[in-house]
């Protein structure tokens, strides 16, 4: 009987050779399922995420990014051999805000982000996912990553095992992840608003004001709001209220006001829902045809979230003041402007309670992420707050729209 060696080569990705092979290893592991909550009847629902094509998409407009491949090369006695792409794991480094001073200057830290992780499940529990993740914090020292972190859903017990367990990562950070359909009909207005579209530079001066001190907020955001994805960022104040400029606004800001940034997610993927029973999709499929038959209802029909759909992306939300959430409501609505039927939007958030009760979400499509941190190097000094993998949680995070 001829016996086989089995030796796993992880090496950079090369997109004309292996993009067919690569994706193949995503439709395997279903390109990620977030758990959804039940229906009551103990089933769950699942959103799966469907690549579109690009297995970049997630890390190319980062500063510097890089994918690895794992790579069996399989040889018999007899002199055969065959390779095979059996996991995936991409990266990518940026300088972020990891504290502050005594509370005011924000100190900026190197950081690197494990995204994408995927091993073929017929290689699964042979250290492959280990050693994809160990070779790209080597990239990582060598483009002078102090940390690295990942996310993941609280629930997904094999990563955050193989994360926290075999690769060294703490559980750091847990934002919530809110979900909300568009409907077919966009609801209208808020009249007791006012909301403006805030210029590039007006909208950089504006988070660079509000979110000095906020975790990981990125050093480069003039780049992920110029970006082509990035569809505008919108500021949300009481009607009363009258718009002298951003200077004026950050000199004197309102009592309250709210804002927040869309970003173009439905070209780069797709997601599904899994998982609903069949009374579900047919009470779903009814609010279509009342709504079809009779519009000037303005039913908000449910989309069909049954079959495959785009989502818009909402990042920097923020504000302040206790018409902070009526604000934010308004903004959601605006949001859903930019989007059509069987498009979600989505928003990352923790902590800050006024802003948050202000998202319309589903709990049903929600999840709780994890987020987990490891520090790369002892020998690295941190500016004067020590290590950031023992800090304890801020009042909010920011959520780069180019990882998600």
């Amino acid at each position: 009987m001829e016996e086989e060696a089995m030796v796993v080569e992880v090496r950079e990705y090369r997109e004309e050779r292996d993009r067919e092979a690569v994706e193949e290893v995503e439709r395997e592991c279903e390109v990620g399922s977030t758990t959804c909550g039940g229906d009551g009847g103990g089933a769950k629902m699942s959103l799966f995420t469907d690549l579109l094509g690009d297995p970049l998409c997630r890390i190319r407009n980062s500063p510097a990014y890089l994918m690895l491949v794992a790579e069996t090369a399989t040889s018999g006695n007899g002199g055969s051999s065959s390779r095979e792409i059996i996991g995936l794991v991409r990266g990518c480094v940026k300088t972020v805000v990891s504290g502050t001073v005594q509370g005011k200057d924000p100190i900026y830290t190197k950081v690197a982000y494990v995204l994408g992780l995927r091993v073929s499940p017929r290689y699964r529990r042979k250290g492959v996912g280990k050693k994809l993740v160990g070779r790209m914090e080597e990239w990582f020292r060598q483009n002078g990553a102090e940390y690295s972190y990942m996310a993941t859903e609280q629930d997904n017990e094999a990563s955050v095992r193989l994360f926290t367990g075999r690769c060294g990562y703490s559980k750091f950070r847990t934002p919530s992840l809110l979900v909300h359909p568009v409907f077919r009909h966009a609801l209208r207005p808020s009249r007791s608003a006012a909301i403006v579209e805030l210029e590039r530079r007006e909208a950089e001066l504006l988070y660079r004001w509000h979110f000095a001190a906020v975790e990981f907020f990125p050093a480069d955001i003039d780049a992920v709001l110029s970006n082509v994805l990035s569809l505008g960022t919108f500021l949300a104040l009481p009607a009363a209220i009258k718009w002298d400029g951003v200077e004026a606004f950050m000199d004197s800001p309102p009592d309250s006001w709210a804002v927040v940034s869309v970003w173009n997610c439905k070209d780069a993927f797709r997601l599904e829902v899994r998982g609903a029973t069949r009374l579900m999709r047919a009470a779903a499929g009814a609010t279509r045809l009342v709504d079809r038959a009779a519009p000037w209802l303005r039913i908000p029909s449910i989309p069909n979230l049954f079959a495959p759909f785009g989502l818009y992306f909402l990042y920097g939300l923020a504000g302040a003041g206790p018409a902070a959430p009526r604000l934010v409501r308004a903004l959601c609505r605006l949001a859903a402007q930019h989007g059509t039927r069987r498009r979600l939007r989505r928003g990352r958030h923790r902590g800050v309670r006024p802003v948050r009760d202000g998202v319309p979400h589903w709990v049903r499509l929600g999840a709780e992420d994890l987020w987990c941190i490891k520090r790369l190097a002892d020998g690295y000094t941190h500016g004067s707050l020590g290590d950031w993998t023992k800090a304890p949680p801020g009042r909010s995070i920011f959520v780069d729209p180019r990882e998600f």
